[in-house]
């Protein structure tokens, strides 16, 4: 069996034992499991499963983690403390409906409507991390492959349902940017963000499109995709590619993690399998009129301003870390937050902490190590006090590091220290 690469610069692909041609596109679970039965290596299985390795990353971790009272957040890419007061307002009148159970009928047209799609393309779902468990429930993939560097919850969620997984890695030397001639031509599941997280990048529209075949589920992660003006890499609208899950998010741009809405879209037949590996009223009262709410022409403006707002201060965020000795950023971030590499970046994080300010380390997705961070996209003013304490935190590093020269015998370089936690 090929070798994994190195975590932080591996090559194109990892091939776990057993993988081999699939028959056409990903058996459907319940095709091979009755009803209550639990499927193999599920998140309520903590044991080993044969098929299911200990992941080398800690695949489990996000940036809420890294949060603590008094720190300013630059971990969690959610980018309001709060909805707006409208959205508010209506999520308050939603409570008067909690006795009566949930109907999506309303929500599913509103989403169906916003991307010109058919309402039978549309599920909506607790979040997009629910579909992603969705996905790992309703198909039994023969080769599944998800490109790396991207969120983590993917590869958790079909690891946790028992397949087998192979990473294919993009790599800093090429900008990750996405080579669809990379991934197996028959892989018959594939993930891949767009834009990707941590790695902000927007990937062509004709790039994604490419890896979409006949007997092949391409599931596109789109969370992120509502923070660039016109969306104009999105595959939301694309009811004509072969197999194609498009997952979107709602928590992030109104304030809403607490809440868990996002949603679905493709093909009839898809939703339809998705829906049967759904537990019944997954989706809440509120998170339904949130979903219908946001998708009106007036919210759809309001993002849309938001986006030009985030592109202006992204901007200057990035040409503040430019101007940074010793910060290299791999790629134009187009996304709410950058990736960036800093020497010695546990220690450089850990005295950002110290510092007032938590960010995200990155070296838990597959593909970066530890000296890579993942910093969100704030006002002017954090970002200038984030600058400032940046470099100081590289100072400290500087003037250790040459003290540990100047002293080779000092209890810190022949181990005696700690690394902080």
């Amino acid at each position: 069996m090929p070798t994994e690469p190195s975590p932080e610069f591996g090559g194109q692909t990892v091939l776990p034992e057993g993988s081999g041609p699939p028959d056409n596109r990903p058996k459907l679970r319940n095709e091979h499991h009755y009803p209550g039965e639990r499927p193999p290596g599920d998140r309520h299985d903590r044991g080993e499963h044969p098929q299911r390795p200990a992941p080398d990353y800690d695949l489990a971790h996000h940036g809420d983690a890294e949060v603590a009272p008094g720190l300013v957040d630059l971990a969690v890419n959610v980018r309001r403390r709060e909805p707006p007061a409208w959205l508010r307002e209506r999520l308050t009148e939603s409570l008067r409906d909690l006795a009566a159970y949930p109907d999506p009928g309303r929500a599913r047209k509103a989403v169906a409507d916003r991307h010109r799609r058919d309402p039978e393309e549309v599920l909506l779902t607790a979040g997009a991390a629910e579909a992603f468990v969705l996905i790992a429930r309703a198909f039994r993939p023969r080769r599944a492959v998800v490109v790396h560097p991207q969120f983590t919850e993917p590869e958790a969620a079909l690891r946790a349902a028992g397949h087998p997984v192979e990473r294919v890695f993009l790599t800093p030397e090429e900008g990750f940017a996405l080579a669809p001639e990379r991934v197996p031509e028959d892989a018959d599941l594939v993930v891949v963000g767009n834009p990707t997280n941590p790695t902000s990048v927007l990937h062509p529209a004709g790039a994604v499109a490419a890896l979409a075949r006949p007997g092949r589920v391409l599931v596109v992660d789109e969370a992120f995709a509502d923070t660039i003006p016109g969306e104009p890499e999105s595959l939301a609208g694309r009811a004509d590619l072969p197999g194609v899950i498009v997952l979107r998010s709602l928590t992030k741009t109104w304030g809403l993690a607490g809440l868990r809405v996002g949603y679905a879209l493709a093909g009839p037949d898809l939703i339809r399998e998705l829906a049967h590996a759904q537990p019944l009223w997954a989706v809440s009262t509120p998170a339904l009129v949130a979903a219908e709410a946001c998708s009106t022409p007036a919210a759809l403006a309001e993002v849309e301003r938001d986006a030009h707002a985030l592109a202006a201060e992204r901007a200057y965020l990035v040409e503040r870390l430019h101007a940074v000795p010793g910060v290299h950023l791999p790629v134009r971030p187009r996304a709410s937050f950058a990736l960036l590499r800093v020497p010695d970046g546990r220690a450089v994080r850990e005295r950002l902490r110290a510092l007032g300010f938590a960010v995200r380390r990155a070296d838990t997705f597959p593909g970066l190590g530890p000296d890579w961070l993942r910093v969100a996209v704030r006002d002017r003013g954090v970002t200038d006090a984030f600058i400032a304490a940046l470099q100081e935190a590289l100072r400290l590093g500087a003037t250790h590091g040459r003290r540990e020269a100047a002293d080779p015998v000092s209890p810190h370089s022949a181990g005696g220290a700690k690394e902080a936690r």
